[in-house]
């Protein structure tokens, strides 16, 4: 029991002198069995996490690409995708389905899936024709000055996750390091709370422990989406690559 102390102790110490300002998290891998414990992951990260949560469906067939989807949503995204315009509803607009737009706390992160480009959530129109300060996220909704469409666009800007901000955002606080499971539960991490867990697995040799530091980019957060879908052992298939995860 000593020795397991001492190990996460060195964890937590290497942890904290990590740099801040980067999307990474730490994997405890059981070498053995190939299979992820558990994972030490900052405040970015476990907003990352929840903020899946917060994506319409539509976002999401979106992102993963509707033939790479299980089941029948894909087959309903791409109805929409053929339909023709005339049987539609007057005023509205495809994207409203297709790529609806998703305003939530935490959608600074995004960036990991959508590559920075979430330019259909952020656009915004007012009236070129007159001085009416008024604006719409809907493309030619009616001036309520003229009653001109209102067309000219004006793009909103979000704030880099590495620019000061009065609060910090997102979900969670970053005051302290958080365990994500090999099925997304996540927790407050403590020395404790990974001792119980190594107990739970019934880990007998601390040698056959290993660290993985991995990043979050737009490839791991795309496959980290699907995975979630489709398993429960998430960590394990997107960053050992176990097939039969």
């Amino acid at each position: 029991m000593l020795h397991r102390k001492k190990y996460f102790r060195s964890m937590a110490t290497s942890n904290s002198n990590s740099n801040t300002t980067s999307v990474s998290m730490k994997l405890l891998v059981d070498s053995t069995r190939g299979k992820v414990l558990f994972a030490e992951a900052s405040k970015d990260v476990v907003d990352f996490l929840f903020t899946l949560l917060s994506l319409p469906v539509g976002t999401v067939i979106k992102l993963l690409s509707k033939d790479g989807m299980v089941g029948s949503l894909g087959k309903l995204y791409e109805s929409v995708e053929n339909l023709d315009d005339t049987y539609l509803q007057p005023n509205l607009d495809k994207d409203m389905l297709l790529e609806p737009k998703a305003t939530v706390a935490g959608a600074n992160i995004l960036p990991l899936l959508t590559n920075n480009v979430d330019s259909n959530a952020k656009k915004f129109y007012m009236c070129s024709y007159c001085s009416s300060r008024s604006i719409s996220d809907v493309h030619g909704t009616p001036c309520p000055n003229c009653s001109r469409g209102m067309n000219s666009e004006m793009t909103y800007v979000s704030p880099s996750p590495t620019v000061a901000r009065p609060s910090e955002g997102g979900y969670v606080k970053g005051v302290v390091t958080y365990m994500v499971m090999d099925d997304l539960e996540v927790t407050p991490m403590s020395t404790i709370s990974s001792i119980a867990m190594l107990n739970k697995f019934n880990v007998k040799e601390v040698g056959a422990l290993e660290e993985k530091v991995v990043n979050l980019g737009m490839e791991e957060g795309l496959k980290l989406l699907k995975a979630s879908l489709e398993t429960s052992t998430v960590l394990t298939k997107v960053f050992l690559g176990n097939k039969k995860a």
